[in-house]
Order: C-alpha cells, then structure tokens, then sequence
C-alpha cells in the first residue's frame, strides 16, 4: 500500500494490506448477503404476483380476494409486506418483467423490493431500467440516489456523453477500460443543498462535511484520504483539494474542484500533482495516479486539445449543483407568490 494509508506507529509494515482485505472481504460478503436476501424476497414477491396473474385477479373486481389474501397472509407472516397496495404491486412486478429479456429479470431480482418500486413507478422503459438496475448494483446507490439519478434522465445523459478524458492513451487498455467504467463526465451535487454562488473551498467544506454522500455518487470502490492533502517536494509545497484511493484500480485519485468552466491550464496543475503522486505517495504494488478536474462547466473541444499530449491520466468532469426539477419548482412558487400578491 502506499505511504499514506500506513498506520502512523508502524507497528506492522503489512498491517495496512491486512486491513484492506479485511475491509474489502467484509463489504464484498455483507453486499452478496444482500444481493441474497433481496433475491430471496424478490422471488417470493414474483412467485405471489405470478399466482395473482394466474387466477386473473384484477382491481376492482379482485379487491375483496385480494384484501382477505392481505389479512390471511399477515397473520400467517405478520413480518412480512403483504398489504394489498404491495400485493398489486407484486402482480405489476410479474406483469412488467415475465417475458421481459433474462438479463433484465437477473438485473432486478438484486434489488431492493422499495428501487424495484421505484423503478416500475418512474421508469417505463425497459432498457432505462436495466441501465439503472445495472447501476444501482454497480454504484450501491440509495433508493433517493436512485430517484436523483431518474431525474436527471442519467440514461440519457450517459449515452450522449463524450468522452473528456485521455484514459485510452495514458493506461494500459484493461485499466482504460475500467477508468472508463469507474468515472462519469458528469456528477450531480444536489445533495449539498447549494442554492446561491459559493467559493470553490466552501464548496470543498461542504462536500468533506458530506463525504460519504459524495462517495456513494462516485461509485463504489472510493476510500476518501483527505482534503488539501500536502505534497512537498524541492522545498516546496503543493495541496491537492481532494485525495481518494480507488481499490479496484489500486490508484490514488485526485480531484481538483473549479466552480467556473473548464481551462487548458488547469491540465498543467493537474498533471504536476499526478507526477508527485506518483513520485511520492504511490506503492510499490499500485497503479499510476489518476487525476479528475470536476468544474461547473466544459467544452469537449476544449478539453480534447489539452489532453492531446499529456501522458498522465486526467479525466474532466461537471458537477451539477442544484437539482434541476427542485430549481422548477422553487421557480414556480416564486412566481405563483407573486401573481398573489397582485
């Protein structure tokens, strides 16, 4: 492991791979355990809904059936969801996805009952759905991460991006690959509650102050070191705004936090960090450092021709600040308050 994530009284020079693996087995089985359990319950809630389909039970004419089935099973199981919402819903649940293509029923069967809820209320395609499922699994999203992400269209978005980074050329294409699946070219901050101009450091604040909601956007896989970390080198000193570590890729990862839009320059910055990283901070058994230059804004074009020929990963990435349906609505009780007011 690299110098940074050695315990600070040395007692064991391999004690911090040690903790790793430990952290990383735990997670891994404490997500398959879920992964079970969600399937467990997802199958039973399929198998009710199929049974529900069978005996043609549909609303209205079905109510009483169905409220007595909810009363009888309670009793029956009184841990578990069977109020005739849930019921109707289970039957939506066989509906929707029984001839629906294998790796989309694989791809839900993991989920949480309250996403796949989610997930049959606000998405009605079916490869939106996969795309999120896929997603939510990948990224252990939140149900309200999920729900975020639905606003934002983010099926939408990821297949109209393009690609702002120079990964394909600056890795090793099976660690290309990866960069490119583990970082997005755009990241949503609502979570932060911004609502007015802020500086790029009270922007930092905020996001130190709501780091794990800040991991959980980024995806699975982060371990956060901390912010303005201090780089010295040739009697001088260097601060990278903030510094994560990526176990899958074993790279430490940069970000540098720009509240107007992207400039050339900002590449130059970037690169020195990486190159000091690399020079004093990364293992002997890790990967190159990775750098992100997350900014409000970014022209491709812009970003293309200041990557051309830098030899140091360097992604660039938006954020978005402030959800754009809640900015709609705060909107629209603006100008309904003030058609009250004449």
């Amino acid at each position: 492991m690299s110098k940074i994530a050695k315990p600070v009284n040395d007692i064991d020079s391999n004690y911090a791979e040690i903790l790793d693996r430990a952290v990383t087995e735990i997670r891994t089985a404490r997500s398959s355990l879920a992964r079970q359990v969600n399937s467990s319950t997802n199958s039973v809630y399929w198998n009710l809904g199929k049974l529900l389909v069978e005996k043609q039970i549909v609303e209205g004419y079905g109510s009483g059936v169905v409220k007595q089935l909810s009363v009888d099973l309670k009793a029956e199981f009184p841990d578990m969801g069977v109020s005739p919402r849930n019921l109707w819903d289970m039957k939506r649940f066989y509906e929707r996805y029984c001839q629906a293509d294998p790796k989309l029923r694989q791809a839900v069967a993991v989920l949480p009952w309250g996403h796949n809820l989610l997930l049959l209320n606000k998405v009605p395609n079916d490869s939106h759905v996969e795309f999120y499922a896929n997603e939510t699994i990948s990224k252990g999203w939140s149900r309200d991460l999920l729900l975020n992400a639905i606003k934002m269209d983010s099926f939408s978005s990821q297949h109209k991006q393009i690609q702002t980074n120079n990964f394909d050329t600056a890795l090793p294409e099976p660690h290309a690959q990866y960069a490119n699946e583990v970082f997005k070219s755009s990241y949503n901050l609502g979570f932060l509650g911004v609502t007015e101009p802020i500086h790029e450091r009270e922007l930092e604040g905020r996001l130190i102050a709501k780091i794990r909601t800040f991991i959980l956007e980024m995806g699975r896989g982060f371990s956060f070191i901390g912010s303005q970390y201090r780089l010295e080198y040739n009697e001088k000193e260097y601060f990278v705004d903030m510094l994560f570590f990526h176990r899958g890729l074993r790279s430490l990862v940069a970000i540098e936090l720009k509240i107007g839009a992207f400039k050339a320059e900002y590449v130059g910055k970037m690169n020195l960090y990486l190159s000091l990283l690399d020079r004093l901070e990364k293992g002997e058994h890790e990967n190159q450092s990775i750098g992100i230059i997350l900014c409000a804004d970014k022209d491709h074009l812009d970003v293309e021709i200041a990557l051309q020929d830098v030899n140091k990963p360097i992604g660039v990435a938006e954020y978005q600040l402030f959800p754009k349906d809640e900015l709609q609505k705060i909107l629209l009780t603006e100008m309904n308050a003030v058609h009250e007011v004449q």
